[in-house]
């Protein structure tokens, strides 16, 4: 019999699924503390796992005192009974060599005792705004796990405060059994303040030294500070040249008082290929690729080649190409802004157009934190257009300004938070094309619901908008269109345009989309959706009477693949005049 500092269970079966017996009880022990135990032996787990060998089931058995001893201090029981027997021996008297041949039952009984609260909680001495953790107090429940809390709590008032070396420099934890009561003292040493030094590269890579102090940003000089110091990994893993990121502060503080700090780096490949398809009943095929080099120049530059071809064997106009190359620098002018230079040629054999386009330009994009950017830039675009109105040509220059906010749990499959997108692009006409503005916005939310988020309910609006200028003055590829896999599922691609006087049918100035998604997991791997979508295209700048709606729902499948679902769906028409008939369509991906 083994007398501990706390536990409890009730009567749990592991299952009998090999000839040995594993059961666990805990009579006087609440349902949840025994999920705990039963989560946390080595024993139960073992033997789920169809382990045979009597020396792992021997091994598992005897590890398991420490393993149910810390569920139980964890909880504030500082004085169980610990029983754990093999086929009627007590595990800790069965010699590590003397294992049994067969075992045919391990028993695993706890006696939680009573429950112990805090007669002292103190950590000392802290610094100002240190937060404690709720219930570490006098009268509370003495959780092994909160005087960990407090004492990591502690420690880190101190570092973000510049004390990077603060540690706990002692701690007194005495139970009195008598009165059931847990007195914990820690005391802490914060040592000095200090501030950063400087950034020393310990391991090889190809990108310049120098340019990975100017992307990582570290502040020497200033006052340690953990955060400054996450920053800085998180801008060197943002660059995308390196596969591996460690920042560590060094052992010892400088006589200066500043402490350097290490970084080990591991390159990620030089160069990266990568294709996509996405199949469609109507639009067809469309695949695309790209070629990248994660370090063009030496300095984490980013030069990706991309192509892509649509509409093949589709319904839905001809084919569209495009091909385009960008240049990512990070750190231009400061560690968090990145320089983006791009250069792109399109053809797009739409339904209502024809277009030819080149377009080159460069943006300065700003990392406010991890979840925000802006950014902003200049474009010029040339392009030949042939559509109901004639043969014509435009030629632009862009002010494209935009910001993107993610709060995505997971940005290839979320099932919490949301997504903001906006962009104002400014245009003006060069060569008798006319002047004006092209807005739009997208946003997304994301809630999961029941055990481990099962139920995901999700939603997507987008508003598009081009004041100034038009409808005919407008390149078509900048005007809206409804329908289709990005738009409304079940209704035909870009089939909701705008009809003009003169018969004539075009883009429209105004748009507004929204979409809704049920999504349930049928396994780890599969979830069905149900899913309606709803478009409005009109004339004017503004949504208004002078536009029409239209919509359509379905149902879906998805599979997970660890990179993101494959998806399935199959729409139909609710409402509107812009189609008929079953869509599918499949790809990578969530639809939103």
């Amino acid at each position: 019999m083994i007398k501990a500092a706390g536990l409890a269970l009730s009567l749990l079966w592991a299952g009998a699924v090999n000839a040995t017996e594993v059961r666990l009880s805990a009579p006087t022990a609440g349902d949840d503390l025994q999920d705990d135990l039963r989560a946390a032996s080595l024993a139960i787990a073992a033997n789920e796992e169809k382990a045979t060998k009597p020396q792992d089931l021997l091994a598992a058995a005897r590890a398991d005192y420490a393993q149910l001893i810390g569920v139980l201090y964890a909880m504030g029981y500082y004085s169980p009974v610990i029983n754990i027997l093999v086929d009627g021996r007590e595990a800790a008297s069965i010699p590590p060599f003397a294992t049994p041949k067969t075992i045919d039952k391990i028993r695993l009984k706890v006696t939680p005792g009573p429950k112990f609260k805090f007669s002292q909680a103190r950590v000392a001495p802290l610094a100002n705004s240190t937060v404690l953790p709720e219930g570490f107090a006098v009268g509370e429940p003495a959780k092994s796990t909160l005087i960990q809390e407090a004492a990591q709590a502690g420690v880190s008032g101190y570092r973000d405060v510049g004390f990077a070396k603060a540690r706990i420099a002692g701690q007194n934890i005495t139970a009195d059994h008598r009165a059931r009561t847990l007195a914990a003292d820690i005391q802490l040493d914060p040592g000095r303040r200090l501030q950063f030094g400087d950034l020393i590269i310990t391991s090889e890579s190809r990108v310049r030294e120098k340019r990975i102090r100017e992307i990582a940003g570290l502040p020497s000089g200033e006052t340690f500070s953990p955060e400054e110091l996450e920053d800085a990994a998180s801008r060197l893993r943002r660059s995308g040249a390196f596969r591996s990121v460690a920042l560590l502060e060094a052992e010892t503080p400088n006589a200066d008082d500043t402490l350097d700090i290490e970084a080990a780096l591991v390159d990620e490949k030089k160069r990266r290929f990568g294709f996509g398809a996405e199949v469609s009943s109507l639009e067809g095929l469309g695949v695309s690729a790209y070629w990248m080099h994660r370090n063009l120049l030496g300095g984490a530059e980013r030069l990706r080649i991309e192509g892509e071809v649509k509409g093949i064997a589709g319904d839905s106009g001809g084919v569209d190409y495009r091909l385009g190359a960008t240049i990512t620098r990070p750190a231009t002018f400061d560690e968090d802004t990145r320089l983006l230079v791009l250069g792109e040629l399109e053809e797009l054999d739409e339904p209502d157009f024809f277009e030819r386009k080149a377009t080159v330009g460069a943006s300065l994009f700003r990392q406010f934190s991890d979840v925000l950017e802006v950014g902003a830039g200049v474009r010029f675009r040339y392009s030949e257009v042939r559509d109901d109105l004639g043969e014509r040509t435009f030629t632009h220059l862009t002010i494209p300004v935009t910001a993107a906010w993610d709060r995505r749990n997971n940005p290839l499959n979320p099932v919490g938070g949301f997504y903001l997108q906006a962009t104002g692009e400014p245009f003006v006409g060069v060569s008798g094309s006319q002047s004006g503005a092209r807005v739009y916005a997208d946003a997304r939310a994301y809630e999961g619901l029941g055990a481990d988020d099962r139920f995901v309910v999700a939603g997507r609006l987008q508003f598009g908008s081009v004041i100034g200028a038009e409808i005919v003055d407008v390149p078509p590829d900048m005007l809206f269109f409804s329908g289709g896999g990005g738009t409304v599922r079940g209704q035909p691609y870009q089939s909701l345009n705008v009809d003009l006087p003169s018969g004539d049918s075009t883009g429209g100035r105004a748009f507004l989309g929204a979409s809704a998604e049920v999504r349930v997991g049928v396994t780890d791997s599969i979830s069905v959706v149900g899913f309606a979508d709803a478009g409005f295209i009109g004339a004017d700048s503004w949504p208004g009477d002078n536009g029409a709606w239209h919509s359509g729902a379905g149902l879906g499948l998805r599979y997970e693949t660890g990179i993101g679902p494959i998806r399935l769906d199959v729409a139909t028409p609710i409402g509107g005049a812009t189609g008929d008939g079953i869509h599918i369509y499949v790809g990578i991906g969530q639809a939103f």
